[in-house]
């Protein structure tokens, strides 16, 4: 298996479809034996089923997986990573805000030594913004960097850490989602620490991206579980005990901070 693709979904009925076609046939048309697997983190919708009756490519295999219980979205990507068979594993967002070809970039620098992860980045030098976001977005965004950099000291040198569009060494993906114990956004957060602890290279790679309106983030709402979990991951970090850092469940699958 050349690549597993993680899409970690929670009410997406609506689009959900357009994202496992829009995968296989970037499987399909660039050569690459693939898998799909696609995380319903406990929708109420018809997320699960729209994910199963979606058009696939010939030769890509496609498995759904239904969390009873809505978590958020590091369950969900914890969940689909740790069940992937590929070489290189990854995950993204629904929602198509950034298409498959961008991929490439990404697996490229895996397959050359570059790095063990590479993360897309908006804020890249060479990245496209194809439509912006709102101002409270670029709020919460500018708020969050700060935040985890003052309080976790994420390495510096990583400019956007809640991209959702992520690219790993499959062994290396599988091992680190393992010890993984965030449910909510900061997943991202914790899997970096993890990752710089044990000495896995991280590397950032251009993408096209467009801003998806149909976002669950609210500027009153997301901030309080979202700097709940990051006090629980603080304090798991400084008694280097990673037991438990989700006391709150996060909303959303497909919309991280950044």
């Amino acid at each position: 298996m050349d690549l597993s693709i993680v899409i970690p979904a929670f009410e997406e009925g609506h689009k959900i479809a357009r994202d496992v076609t829009a995968a296989a046939q970037f499987l399909q048309a660039n050569g690459l034996r693939g898998e799909i697997l696609v995380v319903d983190d406990g929708s109420g919708d018809n997320t699960a089923e729209a994910a199963r009756n979606a058009p696939v490519a010939a030769g890509v295999e496609r498995r759904v997986i239904r969390n009873e219980l809505h978590r958020g979205k590091g369950c969900g990507v914890r969940t689909g990573m740790t069940q992937t068979t590929g070489r290189y594993a990854m995950f993204a967002d629904c929602g198509l805000c950034i298409s498959y070809d961008n991929v490439l970039i990404g697996l490229a620098m895996l397959k050359n030594g570059t790095c063990d992860l590479a993360h897309g980045s908006r804020r890249h030098i060479q990245s496209a913004i194809l439509r912006g976001q709102p101002w409270y977005r670029r709020l919460l965004s500018r708020t969050f960097k700060v935040t985890v950099r003052t309080m976790l000291g994420v390495p510096r040198d990583l400019t956007d850490t809640q991209c959702g569009f992520k690219i790993y060494r499959g062994d290396v993906a599988r091992e680190l989602y393992g010890q993984c114990v965030t449910d909510g956004f900061l997943f991202d957060i914790e899997i970096i620490l993890r990752a710089a602890k044990k000495g896995y290279r991280i590397s950032e790679f251009p993408v096209q991206w467009v801003c998806d309106p149909d976002s669950r983030l609210s500027v009153t709402r997301t901030p309080w579980p979202v700097l709940a979990e990051l006090l629980a991951l603080r304090r798991a970090m400084a008694n280097k005990n990673m037991a438990s850092c989700h006391p709150e469940r996060s909303e959303g699958s497909g919309h991280g901070l950044e």
